[in-house]
């Protein structure tokens, strides 16, 4: 006991003053874009603000979330679990609210692991279904940006290298097939971590190979699930963009879907508090590259994070509700 009560305060310890640097560095980035940015311009834009197209952004990112709860479904669905589309939404509501307003979005996957645990009888099993829909989410991501940047009119030399965009998709794709192709292979290749405990690791390696397996026998589900990420990062495309024609900001849709999958890429860092100023960098950045005012790219951002916050707590009444 004395020894947990004295290792415990270093581990908070340490977690606090990673949060604290992440802050500083969130605080740093946007005082730094503002400082470089004309301040009577920005609050234009902000205060032009159109109504109408915020509202069309709120319906674009509304049904963004019901896209999403389709994909999960789908994966579910393929594992033998039936949970109603309505239920599945309900939690990626309360997901998107913890992702939100706690400092990592790891809060929302826990939460879509913990709703689906009791249906699937496997808490292994419903997060390998989360960790494929977020793998799956990620090559639309990066399909969407790479045929953007092939299909979008030129702009300065300092935007992502659309070869590069295309090496991303190819890799990630080398890394995902194989395990679902050879789920046995994958299994052998990670039996080493059965040294840290034998039994508890065999137990979730055969889980593990038995998940794969149902997804390699059910590739229409696979194949739905990716269409359905490629529609989902359209909709958070058409978000941005109704945001950015709100202000009043003439940008073609070809950019705003390069900008905005780049952008998400760039929030993987842990580096920030959920993206902030890491996102307006990007943002002002490649509006700058693309033609538009960089305080346009920084207000959209900025407007954008907090239309979907205003959003999420529609997952704060989900849970409210739920517990009552």
């Amino acid at each position: 006991m004395t020894l947990v009560s004295e290792e415990a305060p270093p581990r908070s310890g340490r977690v606090r003053l990673i949060f604290a640097l992440k802050v500083v560095i969130s605080v740093a980035l946007l005082a730094w874009l503002i400082g470089r940015s004309d301040t009577p311009r920005l609050w234009t834009y902000i205060r032009a603000a159109s109504i109408g197209w915020l509202g069309t952004a709120i319906l674009m990112y509304s049904l963004m979330v019901l896209a999403s709860a389709w994909r999960w479904g789908l994966l579910l669905t393929a594992q033998g679990v039936s949970i109603p589309v309505r239920r599945l939404t309900e939690s990626f509501l309360v997901a998107t609210f913890f992702n939100n307003f706690l400092p990592s979005n790891i809060g929302g996957d826990v939460v879509r692991i913990t709703d689906t645990a009791a249906a699937t009888r496997s808490r292994t099993l419903a997060a390998a279904v989360v960790i494929v829909d977020r793998g799956i989410g990620l090559l639309g991501l990066v399909l969407l940006a790479a045929v953007a940047a092939t299909l979008a009119p030129p702009t300065g030399a300092g935007t992502a290298p659309t070869w590069l965009l295309w090496v991303g998709f190819v890799a990630g794709l080398a890394v995902s097939v194989p395990p679902i192709l050879a789920p046995t292979h994958i299994v052998q290749l990670l039996s080493p971590l059965r040294r840290i405990h034998q039994e508890w690791i065999s137990a979730r390696l055969q889980q593990l190979a038995a998940v794969l397996t149902r997804f390699r026998q059910a590739p229409g589900a696979l194949v739905g699930c990716f269409a359905g990420a490629v529609v989902v990062q359209s909709l958070l495309v058409a978000f941005y963009a109704a945001v950015a024609h709100g202000i009043g900001i003439p940008i073609s849709a070809w950019h705003m879907a390069v900008i905005v999958p780049v952008s998400f890429l760039a929030q993987l860092m842990p580096i920030s508090v959920n993206g902030f100023g890491v996102r307006e960098a990007v943002f002002a950045y490649y509006f700058s590259q693309v033609g538009a005012p960089r305080e346009g790219g920084l207000v959209v951002s900025l407007l954008g994070a907090g239309l979907v916050m205003l959003f999420s707590l529609t997952g704060a009444l989900a849970y409210v509700l739920r517990k009552t």
